[in-house]
């Protein structure tokens, strides 16, 4: 597989899922009656957003470097398991990222149609990862996938990494 092909793997993954869940889906919701940029709320969420988006391309860099042939693309998935990073404390932290992302950019922009997007998109993904994504990942990689989902919680955080040289 040539360097090409690989990169524009990564580019159409990257743009058609972070940019329409974080930028072009959330600009439609967006109230236009948005207040000033002016108050306590809006830096934290800013400070917080910027946290999260620390968060999601660490897992990205994670996924380029560790993943093996793939991308973070449910559609193109990696062929290595990664449990290292921030995989050690909690089963999503992409996701959480991105979800942190998108409460950040409501509480910016205090929007009532962009929190219930938010909302939306989170119970969507709670009901997602145990019925669709969950069962894929014990499928392809077994119990190491299983044993890894007995020792780390699926959205909070562990206090201390999971190590899976412990068991």
């Amino acid at each position: 597989v040539n360097n090409t092909f690989i990169l524009w793997r990564w580019v159409g993954a990257l743009l058609l899922l972070p940019i329409n869940v974080l930028i072009i889906i959330p600009a439609i919701f967006l109230d236009l009656n948005a207040p000033e940029f002016n108050n306590w709320t809006s830096w934290l969420a800013v400070v917080t957003g910027f946290l999260g988006l620390a968060l999601a391309v660490s897992c990205v860099r994670l996924f380029a470097k560790s993943g093996g042939d793939g991308t973070p693309a449910p559609w193109d998935p990696v062929t290595n398991l990664i449990i290292t990073g921030p995989y050690r404390y909690v089963r999503n932290p992409m996701l959480s990222g991105v979800i942190i992302i998108l409460f950040s950019e409501a509480l910016v922009f205090w929007s009532l149609s962009f929190f219930i997007y938010t909302t939306l998109f989170v119970l969507l993904n709670m009901a997602y990862f145990p019925l669709v994504e969950e069962p894929g990942l014990i499928k392809r990689y077994g119990a190491a996938y299983k044993i890894y989902m007995n020792n780390v919680p699926r959205w909070i955080p562990l206090i201390k990494p999971y190590n899976s040289d412990d068991l």
